[in-house]
């Protein structure tokens, strides 16, 4: 009897899971230089997998290299490493483009004696043939130029030294050694690499078997990738117990699921009903605070439905009292593989933090489902595009907006730039609203909504940019099919390509991971307008 030996070393496509152990790869390999966010490295990944590959020695990471497809126009035009990579998370990625663009490498120093830079070199020639594209172009670091810099002079003759063979220099060595071509110097591409002076040499490797000559014809194929969404309009009713409001919920999970659907999404503050069964009047800060006592059982709950009916559920938001003792509103996404995951509102409305005292919360990020990343935004929080744009530069194809508004103009407020945050990010925003009303509940005295499935607007999409939408202010739930291979189209060759043609050269988002609470809310001083007790609209 033979036993198949234990790979040490192999090379495969990182995975979202692979993300904390390549940042601290990064960290030790580049001790001088700024490290990645564990949310740019989620966008590298997501936004090609095929183009992203960690090597494992002993099942740890100790390499790890990105690319993504671009133009020739881009790949060849003068750039830097921020423009090019859309700020590290690979966003410009097109499914169109004829070249792949290497833009990080990294080997564990501890590792270099078993070749695998050259491994994962190879890999990605391997993929640049395999896809029929035209090459590989990589910004090469130059470290040793900064200490020769008076003796050579400029980094063309730095580099021209080490292609006539005058000069080593560890990196770009090896880059000709590995079959790349120099094209140039691309001055202050790296301004953080000081070893390199902040410059790279312009590399290109040509694939043998594409021929240089002929026009490309990168057309990405119209495939399907299809997704069956599920958005319930929920029906505000008063229950005798907790079990009660659980068996009205499941009744929606049950159908969705009968429906083969992915996904469910419920209303933000969906919860409310909890409160129509005790038997005082309570105050706004006590009811908030009763609310939260449900948070245990409510997630245990719908982990349970989430694996009894195969389906993800998005579960509206939820008011929740954290470790520090403050209240959040906070959506729980329950997965079909039995995970609860967690995304507090970034933003509360005036209203919430004058009422009830929630707190905004300070992490924003993607959570990995079976159908790929997708993102959350409570309400209030569609209404600021950065936080979606963060979202889909971590490669969010759909966006979960779970509302709760009492008037037409607050609901008009939601919608609106939800369709304007499908529009500039190219992808689906679906939206999932209260009706009806609990007299005896504040902030429940009446609601509005018309929930919806949104899409960006362009040729393969529906009319209006409207997939599904409900019927005014009726329980309902409102289901739809949309094509995720849609979006790769539209951000490669649509009518306008937003999320590519951002401005990288003048502006970017950077979300500071160390910013403090904000300032508690106000305990004195005047009504938020928006009216007695209401939520205020989102």
């Amino acid at each position: 009897m033979t036993t198949a030996a234990r790979k040490r070393l192999e090379i495969r496509n990182a995975l979202p899971s692979d993300v904390r152990a390549i940042q601290r790869l990064i960290e030790r390999v580049y001790t001088g230089m700024p490290g990645y966010a564990q949310a740019t490295l989620r966008g590298q990944i997501n936004n090609f997998p095929e183009g992203c590959f960690v090597a494992l020695y002993d099942n740890k990471v100790v390499g790890y290299c990105a690319t993504m497809r671009v133009s020739k126009a881009m790949a060849f035009s003068p750039h830097d490493w921020e423009e090019i990579t859309a700020n590290g998370f690979g966003t410009r990625h097109s499914a169109a483009g004829e070249w792949l663009y290497g833009y990080e490498m990294a080997v564990d120093p501890r590792q270099r004696g078993l070749r695998i830079g050259q491994r994962l070199y190879d890999e990605r020639k391997e993929l640049a043939e395999q896809l029929d594209l035209h090459g590989i172009v990589i910004a090469g670091r130059m470290p040793g130029y900064a200490r020769a810099k008076r003796r050579v002079g400029s980094p063309q003759d730095y580099l021209d030294g080490v292609i006539a063979g005058k000069l080593r220099d560890p990196v770009i060595s090896f880059q000709l050694k590995n079959q790349f071509e120099p094209i140039g110097v691309l001055e202050n591409y790296l301004p953080e690499d000081r070893m390199s002076a902040g410059n790279a040499a312009h590399l290109v490797w040509r694939n043998p078997y594409v021929d240089p000559d002929e026009a490309p014809e990168m057309r990405v194929p119209r495939g399907v990738e299809s997704v069956r969404l599920a958005t319930c309009q929920l029906q505000a009713r008063a229950v005798e117990d907790f079990d009660a409001f659980i068996r009205n919920i499941e009744y929606f999970v049950d159908v969705a699921a009968d429906y083969r659907s992915d996904f469910i999404v419920f209303p933000e503050l969906f919860t409310l009903p909890l409160l129509s069964f005790e038997t005082k009047k309570l105050s706004p800060v006590e009811a908030i605070d009763r609310l939260t006592t449900y948070t245990p059982r409510l997630t245990k709950e719908l982990a349970r439905m989430a694996l009894e009916y195969n389906i993800n559920i998005i579960g509206g938001s939820h008011p929740t009292r954290t470790e520090d003792g403050d209240i959040q509103n906070v959506a729980y996404v329950a997965l079909r593989d039995g995970s609860v995951h967690a995304q507090e509102k970034i933003h509360p409305t005036p209203n919430e933090a004058f009422w009830w005292n929630i707190r905004g919360g300070e992490q924003l990020d993607v959570i990995q489902t079976d159908c790929g990343p997708i993102g959350v935004l409570i309400c209030y929080d569609s209404e600021f595009p950065e936080l979606a744009r963060r979202l889909v530069d971590q490669g969010a194809r759909m966006i979960f907006v779970p509302f709760c508004t009492d008037s037409r103009s607050g609901y008009m407020r939601v919608r609106y730039c939800a369709q304007a945050r499908a529009i500039e990010n190219q992808c689906y925003v679906i939206l999932s609203g209260n009706v009806g009303n609990l007299p005896n509940v504040d902030n429940m005295d009446i609601q509005y909504a018309q929930s919806c499935i949104l899409t960006p607007c362009d040729l393969p999409f529906a009319r209006d940019g409207i997939a599904a939408e409900a019927s005014e202010n009726v329980e309902t739930l409102t289901i739809a099919d949309v094509n995720l291979a849609d979006l790769s189209w539209a951000r490669a060759e649509g009518t306008v390509r937003n999320l590519r043609d951002r401005r990288f050269d003048l502006y970017h988002i950077e979300w500071d991971s160390n910013a403090g609470r904000q300032g508690h809310a106000p305990s004195g001083g005047p009504t938020p307008a928006g009216g007695h007790n209401s939520p205020g609209g989102g």
